[in-house]
């Protein structure tokens, strides 16, 4: 194993943690803070001419004020298929509807309902760090492998061992900051 692609196995390796950071952004800015976003409606589908499409291409989806989302359809037709998308995506959200637009208040949340969120921001981070732990032992893997077949001289594979350690303690602290900046961010009334 020459030393670019002792590089590109690095690189591959931070590629895939950097990957299951992205993945643990998404998840935790559709979470529920209390406070009015229109990411919460990311996942979200409409039933527009039999296709379910994302609430964002039938609708503008704009935060009047810290605890209402409101949202004006492109059509007014499909007023009752947002109605019926909100419900439908289990979001604990309740919303009203008049002729033009749809608005979605947004509850304060208890302090029950916040350590519950919390504990499950917890558990994403925990999956985002396994999933991380595991783009290190796959890398960590084919080096042992090098170095076994002969490739690899041993102290370039401890070398590259540590590199990507270094990475992955990297990535994990970077879930501990996300993690825990979420939770202030639940926590704070």
């Amino acid at each position: 194993m020459d030393q670019d692609q002792q590089s590109k196995l690095v690189e591959t390796c931070k590629t895939s943690m950097q990957k299951r950071i992205d993945a643990l952004e998404k998840e935790l800015a559709r979470v529920r803070t209390g406070r009015a976003s229109v990411t919460l409606f990311d996942g979200v589908r409409v039933e527009y001419y039999g296709n379910p499409t994302p609430l964002s291409q039938v609708a503008t989806l704009s935060t009047p004020d810290a605890r209402t989302v409101m949202i004006s359809p492109f059509e007014k037709s499909l007023i009752g298929e947002i109605e019926k998308a909100i419900f439908k995506a289990d979001l604990g959200l309740t919303p009203n509807a008049d002729a033009n637009i749809v608005r979605v208040p947004i509850p304060p949340l208890t302090e029950d309902r916040r350590k519950d969120i919390v504990k499950s921001i917890k558990k994403m981070g925990e999956d985002a760090k396994v999933s991380i732990r595991q783009a290190r032992r796959d890398a960590n893997d084919k080096v042992k492998k090098s170095e076994k077949a002969k490739e690899l001289a041993e102290d370039a594979s401890k070398k590259l061992q540590g590199d990507i350690q270094k990475a992955t303690d990297g990535f994990v602290s970077v879930v501990d900051e996300k993690i825990k900046n979420k939770e202030q961010e639940i926590l704070q009334i």
